[in-house]
């Protein structure tokens, strides 16, 4: 049974929180270009990220197995660094933190989620257009002339 909770201020598993979502983007080194943030982001950084917005966790038997960070963006609650243990896909535990995103979104009365995806993460794309986003742009890193990552949005 996986439960779904708001990291609350005193949350103390950032370290934990940032292993599981190492070994969840581990499959796209070597796939994207350029590599993931993931390797730059720290416990300390997750901990500022989740005080400028909201974060989720997912914890099956106590073991954090899902994450989720919120943060507004213009008229839409952006969702960033969602990943869920390797292991466990398949489970409903994406489609759980992205529920807590849209109950958040739905209190904060912002009409919109967004995210964004690496062009490459084809199968990503597929998972989030069955949640009912669509994509509505492009965007590319400092240093590429290409689009490195696609948006999408569904209506909140």
């Amino acid at each position: 049974m996986v439960a779904i909770r708001r990291t609350p201020p005193d949350f103390a598993r950032w370290d934990e929180t940032l292993a599981m979502a190492r070994r969840a983007f581990a499959f796209m080194d070597g796939r994207i270009d350029p590599p993931s943030s993931i390797h730059r982001l720290t416990a300390a950084q997750m901990a500022l990220d989740a005080a400028a917005g909201a974060a989720f966790v997912a914890e099956v038997d106590g073991a954090i197995v899902g994450c989720a960070f919120c943060k507004p963006k213009g008229d839409a609650l952006y969702i960033g660094k969602l990943a869920v243990e390797p292991t466990l896909h398949g489970r409903g535990i994406g489609k759980a933190l992205l529920d807590a995103a849209l109950a958040e979104a739905r209190a904060r009365g912002m009409p919109f989620l967004e995210l964004q995806t690496r062009v490459e993460l084809v199968e990503n794309h597929a998972a989030f257009a069955r949640f009912g986003f669509i994509k509505t742009g492009e965007t590319a890193h400092d240093g590429y002339a290409r689009a490195t990552s696609i948006t999408m949005r569904r209506p909140a």
